[in-house]
């Protein structure tokens, strides 16, 4: 039977309603909001459960990744303000899985006092490439050459000044979407893409001739605190992470502080609170060059839940709550991270199962997600002391989880 209103209820009562928003958590933990139900909001929820930190997300919809794993994920819309506003106001700290909430509504919430982290002066360097592009020639910071352009003749004026062009749209792009190598072949596409833009044009950058990709990853409080873990060295296929090898292989000392120092200035100077990403292109003569930003936890930082002391989604909730930083030091000489992406098979479950029982070691992680052709729906990692088997593992174990291979 209930308790009495106001009286404790005895040991081992059954409780009627359900938990929600307005119930406090036991010893006065906080509320983490997280906008977007993906994949990164739904890897919050483990270290969240470690730390006592209640998790509710606005989800895209009742069966998206975090929502099929997050008790609080009410569905609404991200772009209309009382939505947000209703979200917000039963959490203590809001913070993101995308960049694509309008800054005028993350101005509002401000301005009514709701902490949002990162803030929309931050945010809005990751959401629009072009002021990301103005901000860091601003600070004098590493980037390939670059102009803004609204006509074919602005962009064919820009193309002679470098080797290669690659067009990107300033808003919206991801993952390979919204960025155009400039060729004969893509020439009219371009053209409809310049006719298409908006006031702001298109951003045209320099194809870089680069290397390989890098990537630092940063993690800054509110009170300044930063923290950052070792460089890694990711590489894409069509515009989408593949795999990543933490640390970078052959990354001399100098060459690795020289990328943190630049993530890290980015993320102080940007006033970035949570976790902050910065994709670099490492050229021939070893110069490190920004290519894009994100503020939130990122792809090249899966590896970090099983191969670093403190995982960039506990770090992440760390920051926004103004938490001390937590041990970025890698727990083994290599960890290699590789995507498993949607492929014409299925039925991921039974070839998971062959996977955990042909290699114990490997850490499969997946993320409840519709199989669709080239969509992330999920990844693996692989530590060790041998890079090359290390590679050889994570690789075969996502090759045949996505159906690739099968044996």
């Amino acid at each position: 039977m209930p308790a009495p209103d106001g009286a404790a209820a005895p040991f081992g009562t059954v409780r009627l309603t359900p938990l929600t928003a307005a119930d406090p958590i036991p010893g006065g933990f906080p509320t983490v909001g997280v906008i977007g139900g993906g994949q990164l909001a739904r890897m919050m929820q483990p270290p969240a459960v470690a730390m006592g930190v209640r998790l509710r997300v606005l989800a895209e919809s009742e069966t998206s990744s975090a929502a099929l794993a997050i008790h609080e994920a009410p569905v609404g819309d991200h772009r209309d303000l009382a939505t947000v506003a209703d979200f917000a106001a039963q959490c203590d700290v809001l913070t993101f899985e995308h960049e694509h909430v309008p800054g005028a509504i993350l101005e509002k919430l401000v301005a009514d006092g709701v902490p949002v982290r990162p803030g929309p002066a931050a945010l809005a360097f990751a959401q629009d490439k072009l002021a990301m592009r103005r901000k860091l020639t601003e600070l004098g910071l590493p980037s390939p050459r670059w102009a803004q352009v609204h006509t074919w003749e602005e962009l064919a004026a820009f193309g002679e000044t470098v080797p290669s062009v690659v067009l990107k749209t300033p808003r919206g792009g991801y993952d390979g979407k919204g960025v155009l190598v400039l060729s004969e072949k893509t020439a009219e596409t371009a053209k409809q893409w310049l006719e298409a833009a908006g006031p702001d044009g298109l951003l045209a950058e320099e194809k870089v001739a680069f290397t390989r990709e890098l990537a630092a990853l940063i993690a800054r409080s509110p009170s300044g605190q930063a923290a950052a873990w070792p460089v890694v060295e990711s590489t894409q296929k069509d515009g989408i992470c593949h795999e990543v090898i933490a640390p970078a292989p052959n990354l001399t000392e100098e060459q690795a502080a020289e990328a943190t120092s630049v993530g890290l200035r980015i993320a102080g100077e940007l006033g970035v609170v949570g976790v902050l990403a910065v994709e670099m292109f490492q050229t021939e003569d070893g110069r490190v060059l920004v290519n894009e930003l994100a503020m939130r936890p990122h792809n090249s930082g899966h590896w970090t839940i099983d191969g670093a002391v403190t995982s960039q989604f506990e770090q992440h909730l760390r920051a926004v709550l103004d938490l001390p930083l937590g041990e970025v030091r890698a727990r083994s000489r290599w960890t290699v991270m590789v995507n498993v992406l949607g492929g014409e098979y299925a039925d991921l479950y039974r070839s998971y199962l062959h996977v955990m029982a042909h290699d114990p070691g490997v850490k499969v992680h997946m993320y409840a997600k519709e199989v669709r052709l080239g969509r992330k729906v999920g990844h693996v990692t692989v530590c060790g002391d041998d890079l090359d088997d290390c590679l050889a593992r994570a690789r075969h174990a996502a090759a045949f989880i996505r159906g690739d291979i099968d044996e």
